[in-house]
């Protein structure tokens, strides 16, 4: 789906249009699911974190003023109600330390995504949250400074060192051979 009709969806759901809230549902519904899942690596959570942002945007799609923001604006939306409910999740599970993404992924999934992945794995947590930003959702600078709630300078530092790390990672393993 083009730019332009996004945002032409994004002006009639805001008018009231179910049929257009429904597919923008449709278009963004997967990558959301993707991007939630990164950062909590539990399906479950994903889901509902998915779930509770559409909840929470259908009430509020009114107040959006600029629809070409709408995409920044969802992905903040998950990104701040996973990061509620791997809180949540702590909590009701007494946890006080942090989670480590990268333990709660298993070796399995290490060995089947490849030698990039693994290592995009073994990156910082806001580190992979860019590159998953940038490079899957194909997300402009400005939209990634927006969900992170960083500057652009930023983030393009962050795409820098995580770049780097990733050549550098991968030129050793391909020495290792």
């Amino acid at each position: 789906m083009e730019l332009a009709q996004i945002e032409l969806l994004v002006i009639d759901a805001k008018q009231g249009d179910k049929t257009a809230f429904t597919q923008l549902c449709q278009h963004f519904h997967p990558s959301l699911l993707r991007y939630s899942y990164k950062l909590c690596q539990d399906v479950q959570l994903a889901h509902d974190a998915v779930q509770n942002s559409w909840i929470k945007i259908t009430k509020s799609i009114m107040k959006i003023e600029d629809p070409r923001a709408f995409r920044s604006w969802l992905y903040q939306s998950v990104r701040w109600q996973t990061i509620d409910l791997i809180r949540k999740h702590q909590r009701d599970k007494q946890r006080l330390s942090e989670i480590d993404v990268d333990e709660l992924s298993t070796e399995e999934d290490k060995n089947n995504n490849g030698p990039l992945l693994t290592h995009i794995a073994e990156l910082s947590d806001i580190d992979k949250q860019a590159i998953h930003l940038f490079y899957l959702d194909e997300m402009s600078i400005e939209e990634i400074s927006i969900v992170l709630e960083v500057p652009s300078g930023t983030v393009k530092s962050r795409l820098y060192r995580a770049r780097q790390m990733l050549k550098n990672k991968l030129r050793r393993n391909d020495h290792e051979y």
